[in-house]
This record gives structure tokens, sequence and C-alpha cells, in this order.
């Protein structure tokens, strides 16, 4: 597996970087590629439950109208037609898929194009992809570098998150841990602490399947909405 280090010596603060990464993209806007949250409703209202559920391998339930799909470490029962979110009772403190637009957007998107897939055991950096620099830029400033400023000199606090999470400990950098965002798709975080010389830097590797499910955009707001939600867990725990 090939990774690299996040360039230390790269901008941090380039303007659109405060943006969110989704506003970035224009996700939220209507074109062919990324299409508005209505647009996606309507299509999820004429798919048959039965061709998702089989198709993603999750269950689905007659009685109750519901998928359930566990995202981020939390089970969800997810309505159809209707997409109205409930999460099963847990200690997370925190629902990204009950509070987060774009977190919406994206499992909405999984439901309608996504499929089940296990990874190879291998891990990709963004560039790595097969479109891979069509959002780099974005990627590497909303996420990477957002990662490394929140939490590469607060590595106890990013310990303390993670582990509130469940994700499982990896041996990269100076801490790393994975978590699974659907599932079969798992996402690795890792940090270099800063120092004296040199500023914090990061890296986030994704599962070798994820472009069986997800597109170049779809990734890049999915790093945004996990860094996003480990600033909202950081206050439940």
């Amino acid at each position: 597996m090939a990774f690299e280090k996040n360039d230390k010596n790269s901008n941090a603060g380039n303007s659109s970087a405060s943006q969110p990464v989704g506003q970035q993209l224009g996700y939220e806007k209507d074109s062919k590629e990324r299409m508005p949250w209505e647009h996606y409703m309507e299509q999820y209202k004429n798919t048959d439950p039965a061709e998702i559920a089989g198709r993603l391998g999750i269950p689905f339930s007659q009685e109750t109208g519901c998928f359930t799909l566990k995202f981020l470490g939390t089970v969800y029962e997810i309505s159809h037609p209707d997409f109205q979110v409930t999460h099963h009772a847990d200690d997370m403190g925190y629902y990204p898929l009950e509070e987060m637009i774009y977190a919406k957007i994206l499992t909405i998107r999984f439901l309608l194009g996504g499929a089940a897939s296990c990874g190879s055991g291998r891990f990709k950096t963004y560039r790595e992809m097969p479109w891979g620099e069509v959002y780099l830029r974005q990627f590497d400033g909303r996420c990477i570098k957002r990662l490394a400023f929140s939490y590469g000199n607060r590595l106890k606090d990013f310990h303390a998150i993670m582990e509130h999470l469940r994700a499982v400990p990896v041996k990269h950098g100076d801490t790393a841990f994975e978590v699974e965002i659907y599932p079969g798709y798992q996402v690795q975080m890792i940090l270099w602490e800063g120092d004296e010389e040199f500023p914090p830097s990061s890296q986030i590797l994704f599962s070798d399947n994820f472009p069986v499910s997800f597109q170049a955009e779809d990734m890049a707001v999915m790093g945004d909405v996990i860094i996003g939600s480990l600033k909202a867990f950081a206050k439940v725990i």
C-alpha cells in the first residue's frame, strides 16, 4: 500500500477551505453530476425497496417500511419512500444522519446507486482513486488540512473521540484509527503530531472498494462529514 504524508508546506489558509466541501463542489446544485436533494428524493420515492435491500445487503421491513443501515457507528432506520431517519438507542450522543444534510445526501446516493462490497484489505489515498485528481484541491483543503489542524496537536482528544466511536487503532503515523462509514466501507484517519519545526499533518485513506459505490464528490463530502462529526462527538464524551 502506498500513501503519502500530507505536504506540511501547503497553504492551509485558502479562503475556499472555510466553506463546507459540499458547497465548494456545488453538491446541492442542479447538474448532471450533482443534483439537488429534491431530485434525489423523487428518485428515491420511485425505487423498489426490495431491490435496494438486495443490492446493498441491508434489511428492509415491510411492517415498518424502513431500511436498517449502520452509519458511522450508529444503526439507523430510514423510511421509504419519505426518507425519515431515526437512530437505534446507543451511547453515541450525536447522530450525523439525523443532523447533517450532507450525511443525508451521501446516504440517499448510496441507497440509489451503491452496492454491497468488501475491500481487499488495501487502502488508498484520495489521489490514488481512479478519479482522484478531480477534487483533490478541495479534499486536501477541507479534509486533510482540517483534520491535521483540528487534532494534530490534540492527539489525546482525537484518541478519546475515536474510542467513543469504537474505531479500530491502526499502525500509521503518530496515531491512526479505522472507522466504518457504511457496511464494508472503511476509512483510516492518520495524524502526525506537530513540533517546533513542522506543523501537524494528516492523511485519510479509503478501503479500495470505494469506487464500487462512490464518486469523487461523494468521497470529498464524506471526509467533511466525518471530520465535522468528530467535533460534535467531542462535545458529548
